[in-house]
């Protein structure tokens, strides 16, 4: 069999590439085996061998050009080089260009090979669209895959065209599973293989603690230098020997000497004897924020020598086993680190026993072990090919995946809210399979078992899983108190001398249940993620002073998974050191990390959901930057569907004759693509604390909107303009200017058009102080100097208009528009507005289309008014805006589904976009009910509705 592994540089000393040539090496033996290398960047390959070949396309020393091609085209090849590449986005690898599309393209077409083996997610995007269709093609990820971000969009895009993915953990392969479902194609484990050739075996008599790793910040070797540096006092023949070079070895040397363990820190730099390096070692350590797979741990244990590592993702937990051949570290405890490394220079019985245990351990990655594996699945992939099914599989795959990016990307599986890191060990894997057959509201999704509960927000799940801690401390009845801090999940506070019986009831009342405990460090990390049913005090380091519970819970039909980030965090207290008369809260809360036992008597009650909570009396008051007043959601909206609607519209043009501008009538901005019902959702689910929601509508009720629940209130035009304007007004800025006149609106609002949307949990504290004063979240985009007579985009005139207002007033310029947003503003301050310009307020709601004399008064003036006056202030918010008439924005509708890291997004079109208005309409459908797939109370019929709505109003 042909085999050839595609790699970005061949040249290049990485793990990706020594594991690569390492497996070529090994395949060899049985296949022929070459290597099709994009870039070459060195004089000297870094890699030779007499039985892989290894073909350079583009040398990239110098200006770039083919390693084949034509002197005469230098400066074609400049240009290509110059040019993004049209197959690889440059977010996903900006090496990529015009000139490596053009060189791949020809290479793949012209490949004589049975397999192609990419080994980058951007590779798979050129192996994917650019095989020929006889090539079996599998991705080989060297990286913990579900931790990539951007970078690993290709794998979500492509899996579906190819044949196999290969990863080198379990753990990842269940992500995979878990969220490509039925688009993914033969999914394997296999593990990186040992090197060939005799391995020296360790003594483990030389005292000597060996790290090896690149010197890059997510290796975290300062962390190893300082675990070490707080045992080797005691153990001054001990030495730290770390091998690897990086940009971060003058500061590791500096790290070194201020913790006054520099004679006793070797940083030797990378060397190309690693075993006989190993054999050197009594101790491995590992201290990686992230590991797809660790094959330093198994050359170590080749060794026969025991390893220490950080429980990290995720290969660590998958090669060694804790207390058998080595020790796991809860990531980042650094005290953990220093008591392990204590452990095994001390205990020589242990050390040559774990040692003998990792060598054993190593024989599972031996080469005969890995090739065999391989084999078996290219044999497999082979025969599946032979038997007639691949093509119309292929293809099914290809469909569903086409059918999933027209849902906004969702696979049979969950997004999750937050990636968290479950254990791997077996017994708690074994007790999900259980737990999850047993029940049928049980189901796994993003490597946890999940309670399947319909209709529910993230803000219930936060309230249950306080209730999960809650209902443990009152049966024990150990004290406890809710205590304020500034964030939104709930914190208790609780002795930390009841810590042991808390854990052990905890597991025990929660052995059947989808229930996790996260154990956190004193910075508030995560160290590890543990079933509650085999959670046990042993598994806490005795640093550890708080742990944060939750049940994960999938919602809205599987398609919203709401996890550890909203769990509960239980914060035991301790005495604090020389103060008998304090407590130490770890974490902290709004008055501090220490806490007078004094305070700490004086208990209180708090009301929750209709559930009472002891908390203390320090925490019920209100704080200075709390708001503690009635906020409103005020919505413009308008359906250019309806008839009658039309009609008029058509009407009042007609009377007006020819439009000032184009965009004054464009039907972008009165097109109704059920935004409303979306945005309504994200309210519900993101922001419960909201009391009323205004609908402004030209007489218009969206027939799906429960006109009678007790907290919706819709209201025509004709009551805001009453004697005002003219009506019929198809102009936002006027509408916009008559929304202070609602009758009973609060005087803190939030205004909202209808294709702006919450992208996670808020607290209203994100819109204003605790003052009363409105924030105000200021857009990069500036606003043209000039005269508004020389717009033809009826925006910026009216931003021109704001500007000359302030101007005038204030002797103050403004160059800025501001985000799309919902709108924080102050009743009064619209009011103060209208007195102060009434003419110029009036022009504004008298034109019935949009004018050159227009203001634009909630998205904009009203903020400058309001600094200018002292009830605005400038703020920061994540926002993101998606223009969906444009083809390339499309791509950041999947990363907000995939992400959800915005506290606000909005999506909008312009009249003169590149994508027909079908394919917007559906793009923005599919992913406005994937993002929000939990009907709102607002929507009649909905469970919500019927438990929140009217029905019980």
């Amino acid at each position: 069999m042909k085999i050839t592994f595609l790699l970005t540089s061949a040249d290049t000393i990485g793990g990706t590439e020594i594991a690569t040539m390492t497996l070529a090496e090994l395949l060899s033996q049985q296949h022929e085996v070459s290597i099709l290398s994009v870039f070459r960047t060195q004089n000297e390959a870094f890699f030779t061998s007499e039985s892989v070949s290894v073909r350079n396309l583009v040398d990239k020393r110098g200006a770039q050009r083919p390693v084949d091609g034509d002197p005469d085209l230098s400066a074609a090849y400049r240009r290509l080089a110059a040019t993004p590449s049209e197959l690889v986005r440059p977010e996903w690898e900006a090496a990529f260009n015009r000139l490596t599309d053009l060189e791949l393209t020809e290479a793949l077409r012209t490949i004589d090979t049975d397999v192609l083996i990419s080994t980058t997610p951007p590779l798979m995007a050129y192996m994917a669209q650019l095989a020929p269709d006889h090539v079996l093609t599998v991705h080989l990820d060297h990286r913990v895959s579900e931790l990539r971000g951007t970078s690993g969009e290709p794998l979500r895009l492509f899996t579906s065209h190819i044949d196999g993915l290969v990863s080198l953990t379990e753990r990842t392969q269940d992500w995979f599973a878990d969220t490509l479902g039925d688009c993914a194609p033969r999914l394997a484990t296999i593990g990186n293989a040992l090197p060939d050739g005799f391995r020296p075996r360790s003594t483990l008599e030389t005292r000597t603690v060996v790290l090896g790793a690149r010197l890059a910040a997510e290796k975290q070797i300062e962390d190893a230098i300082r675990a070490f540096a707080t045992v080797a006092a005691d153990r001054p023949r001990w030495n730290l020997r770390i091998l690897g070079d990086g940009p971060r070895m003058r500061a590791l040397k500096g790290i070194a000497g201020q913790h006054g363990v520099a004679d006793q820190v070797q940083l030797v730099g990378s060397t190309p004897n690693m075993s006989e390096e190993w054999a050197k070692a009594s101790v491995a350590v590992l201290t990686s924020r992230v590991e797809a797979f660790g094959l330093v741990i198994v050359e170590a244990q080749a060794a026969g020598v025991p390893v220490i590592a950080y429980d990290c993702p995720n290969g660590p937990a998958e090669i060694l086993t804790d207390g058998h051949d080595g020790l796991l570290v809860p990531l980042g405890d650094e005290g953990e680190l220093a008591a392990a490394l204590a452990k095994l220079m001390d205990d020589d019985e242990l050390r040559h026993r774990m040692g003998a245990a990792a060598q054993k351990t190593s024989e599972r990655f031996t080469d005969g072990k890995v090739a065999q594996q391989w084999n078996g699945l290219l044999d497999d992939l082979a025969a599946y090919r032979a038997g007639g099914n691949r093509d119309a599989d292929k293809a099914r795959r290809r469909f569903l995946q086409a059918a999933a990016d027209a849902q906004g990307g969702i696979v049979g599986a969950a997004v999750p809210l937050v990636v968290d890191r479950p254990q791997s060990s077996v017994a708690a894997k074994a007790q999900e399979v259980r737990i999850e057959a047993a029940r049928a509201d049980v189901k796994r999704a993003g490597g946890q078992i999940c309670l399947v509960r319909e209709d529910t927000t993230p803000f219930e799940v936060m309230r249950d899983n306080l209730d999960l801690a809650v209902d443990v401390l009152e049966s024990l009845a150990i004290p406890y108190a809710l205590t304020e801090t500034p964030q939104l999940r709930h914190t208790l506070a609780v002795d930390g001398a009841r810590r042991e019986a808390f854990v052990k009831d905890f597991a025990e009342r929660y052995r059947d249940e989808p229930v996790y405990v996260a154990v956190l460090n004193e910075r508030g990390a995560v160290l590890r993620t543990v079933l509650a049913a085999v959670l046990t005090p042993a598994m806490l380091p005795e640093s550890c002073g708080t742990v944060r519970v939750f049940r994960p819970v999938l919602t809205g039909r599987g398609q919203l998974r709401v996890s550890g980030v909203y769990g509960c965090d239980v914060a035991f207290w301790r005495d604090t050191e020389d103060d008998e008369n304090t407590v130490t809260i770890p974490g902290g809360t709004r008055y501090g990390a220490t806490l007078p036992r004094a305070v700490l008597a004086d208990t209180a009650k708090t009301t929750l959901g209709g559930r009472e909570y002891d908390t203390l009396a320090a925490y019920t008051k209100t704080f200075v930057d709390q708001v503690d007043f009635p906020i409103d959601v005020v919505y413009t909206w308008v359906d250019n569907t309806d008839p009658v609607w039309l009609k008029r519209n058509t009407e009042v043009q007609e009377e007006h004759g020819r439009l000032a501008a184009a965009s004054a009538g464009s039907s972008a901005r009165f097109r109704n693509r059920d935004e409303l019902r979306y945005s309504l959702r994200s309210l519900d689910l993101h922001a419960p604390w909201v009391r009323n929601i205004y609908l402004v509508t030209d007489d218009q009720t969206p027939d799906w909107l429960d006109t009678d629940h007790p907290r919706v209130r819709v209201v025509s035009h004709r009551e805001v303009f009453g004697d005002t304007g003219k009506l019929p007004s198809y102009n936002s800025h006027a509408i916009e200017s008559r929304l202070h006149r609602i009758e009973g609106l609060s005087e803190h609002v939030l205004y909202f058009n209808d294709d702006v949307f919450l992208g996670r949990p808020m607290k209203a504290e994100s819109f204003f102080l605790g003052s009363g004063t409105a924030k105000c979240f200021m857009s990069p985009t500036s606003v043209p100097a000039g005269d508004p007579s020389l717009d033809s985009d009826l925006v910026f005139s009216a931003a021109k208009n704001n500007r000359a207002l302030i101007e005038r007033e204030f002797g103050k310029t403004v160059a800025n528009t501001f985000l799309h947003t919902p709108h924080p503003l102050r009743r009064s301050t619209l009011e103060e507005i209208e007195k102060r310009f009434p003419e110029e307020v009036a022009l504004t709601a008298s034109a019935q289309f949009r004018a050159r004399t227009d203001l634009a008064i909630p998205s904009s003036l009203h903020h400058w008014y309001g600094i200018l006056t002292g009830r605005s202030v400038p703020s920061a918010i994540s926002s993101a805006f998606v223009n969906v008439g444009l083809r390339d924005h499309h791509v950041r509708l999947h990363r907000l589904l995939a992400a959800r890291s915005h506290d606000v997004f909005c999506i909008n079109d312009y009249h003169d976009g590149d994508v027909p208005e079908e394919e917007q309409a559906d793009a923005i459908a599919v992913f406005l009910a994937s993002y929000f797939p939990v009907a709102s109370q607002y929507e009649k019929g909905s469970v919500r509705n019927s438990r929140h709505g009217s029905a019980s109003g």
